[in-house]
């Protein structure tokens, strides 16, 4: 008999057998590491429909258990997951102590397909009252050739993609509440997210930069690793204040970051630019101005945030624990050049002709 814990992954399986089993390998290749980067001691069986994370007996067996669940929750890509027994035969599925876990008095039901004979003879042993639709306790038995997985209860995952399975996309990361919850609903599509992030050092303090670098090491629970680019970018706001009218800056700042980002996204081989845009929640997010802001670049904007309240983003924030650090006080780029007023509707022509009034390097 194994203890460990069993993995089932959900859309994966729809996929063709060559995706899925690259699709699987990735999913295998990312245990691995997020495991032994917390020194857990394991083995993966993996077959088409579960993987088994094996794990040692002995006086570390709690803390390596708690340990593997908190990795595994942090897993793209995973549907559900559970406290298993891996029991070798029959014999030792009949001589399991499942007295241990169902206590007298207590009402259960088995979960098997289709092996009617062994739910009989596992009912025969437990003698308590069978109640099939609101029982005490569940008992999962799968049956693998002549062995068996056993379990007690399902524990949701993530769901989504393995990481890094979609290819790399360019996340605009502010260090403010939004842009992280973006490059996560991203990673959970299975692409591998760089960031870049623009600042205006040394006009301000660093502190800007400072969260993202604590924000990335956050973010590094779900992706193997973040790599950023930090864009200074006080300079082109200091020549859109001087030569654009305050209404119109915002929509400039966010034309000519979009345009620097895809330049850096061709470089890294990125096919898309993710930002942490809703529709709506300020003026420069309204539909007109996020034409205006897109139709200088050719690559595509992906707003994974679009259609969230905030509400909704700060709850998301606080469940992958970006939120504590993004309300820190920081000097933004934008805030540091935005006027009172902004236009909500924008003029793309107006826009352009401004645009080409500035002496920025490209």
């Amino acid at each position: 008999m194994k203890k460990g814990i069993l993995i089932a992954y959900g859309e994966m399986f729809l996929k063709s057998e060559n995706v899925r089993k690259s699709f699987q390998r990735k999913l295998d290749n990312n245990l691995c590491f997020f495991l032994g980067k917390e020194k857990i001691n394991f083995k993966i069986y993996s077959s088409r429909e579960r993987i088994f994370i094996a794990l040692p007996a002995g006086r570390q067996e709690t803390s390596q258990l708690l340990k593997t669940k908190k990795v595994i929750k942090r897993m793209f890509g995973i549907a559900w997951f559970s406290e298993c027994f891996y029991l070798s035969d029959e014999k030792e599925l009949l001589n399991f102590k499942y007295k241990d876990y169902i206590k007298k008095g207590e009402t259960f039901a088995i979960r098997m397909k289709r092996d009617r004979q062994i739910i009989d003879k596992v009912a025969k042993l437990l003698n308590n009252k069978v109640n099939l639709d609101k029982p005490k306790k569940e008992l999962f038995i799968e049956k693998r050739d002549k062995s068996f997985f056993l379990y007690f209860k399902k524990n949701k995952g993530l769901g989504g993609l393995p990481a890094e399975v979609s290819g790399k996309v360019l996340s605009m990361i502010s260090g403010g509440i939004d842009s992280v919850p973006a490059a996560y609903l991203s990673a959970k599509r299975g692409a591998e997210t760089v960031w870049i992030h623009f600042h205006s050092f040394p006009l301000v303090s660093n502190k800007s930069i400072e969260k993202v670098k604590e924000l990335a090491e956050v973010f590094e629970k779900y992706q193997k690793k973040v790599k950023i680019y930090f864009v200074p970018f006080q300079d082109i706001q200091m020549e859109i204040k001087a030569k654009a009218p305050a209404n119109y800056r915002v929509l400039l700042y966010r034309r000519l970051m979009l345009q620097i980002a895809e330049k850096i996204a061709k470089k890294e081989g990125c096919y898309a630019l993710v930002t942490g845009e809703s529709l709506g929640q300020v003026s420069s997010q309204t539909l007109p101005n996020m034409e205006i802001t897109e139709e200088g670049v050719k690559i595509p904007v992906l707003r994974p945030l679009i259609g969230m309240d905030k509400e909704e983003i700060i709850e998301l924030a606080k469940k992958i624990d970006t939120y504590d650090i993004s309300i820190k006080p920081q000097e933004d780029c934008c805030t540091l050049f935005v006027p009172k007023h902004q236009t909500a509707h924008g003029n793309l022509e107006i826009t352009k002709k401004l645009e080409s009034k500035l002496k920025v390097r490209g």
